[in-house]
């Protein structure tokens, strides 16, 4: 979905002025569809959810092992290190920084800003996307709509006509059923 920033409310707002002042000129047609529930009503949508959430649910269960194994690591060390020598107390903790980095770098790797996880949520979602703005352009145009916003996003309308809202239509385009 796509995050509205002030500036676009601010030029929606000086959209819709302009269209009501153009009103007298020519009749402008204006729908909108819930996103959030056209993908709740998509099959791909879901599959691609539950693909992601398996993914992650694995990562969550190797991260664990890692902690687990860096835990009792770090366990053994704090038992043993009064009778290890100065060399085994430094491989020792060579061996715990390096698990702790590994944890630190499988963190970033799979949830980090640019990780793996944003990477596979993009690639799952985008056929999804794309079947979507495809409908809704398709409906739009079939419509003669000059416009159509998306009333799950962060654009809060304040009143809405029913009789615009083009969701089912959507989805009946997606699943074929015109």
């Amino acid at each position: 979905m796509i995050k509205f920033k002030f500036p676009l409310i601010f030029f929606i707002v000086i959209l819709f002025s302009v269209l009501i002042t153009a009103e007298s000129f020519s009749q402008t047609k204006v729908g909108y569809i819930d996103s959030k529930r056209i993908l709740e009503s998509m099959q791909d949508s879901r599959d691609a959810k539950m693909r992601l959430d398996n993914l992650v649910s694995q990562w969550q269960t190797d991260l664990k092992v890692l902690q687990d194994s860096l835990k009792l690591m770090k366990e053994d060390f704090e038992k043993k290190k009064l009778i290890l020598t100065e060399q085994l107390k430094q491989q020792t903790e060579k061996k715990i920084e390096e698990l702790e980095a590994s944890v630190t770098n499988f963190k970033i790797q799979k949830f980090g800003e640019s990780g793996e996880y944003f990477l596979k949520q993009t690639e799952f979602m985008k056929p999804v996307q794309d079947r979507i703005f495809k409908a809704i352009e398709t409906v739009a145009k079939n419509g003669n709509f000059d416009y159509v916003f998306d009333r799950s996003s962060d654009i809060l309308l304040l009143y809405v006509n029913e009789n615009y809202d083009l969701t089912l239509k959507v989805i009946n385009e997606i699943e074929g059923k015109q």
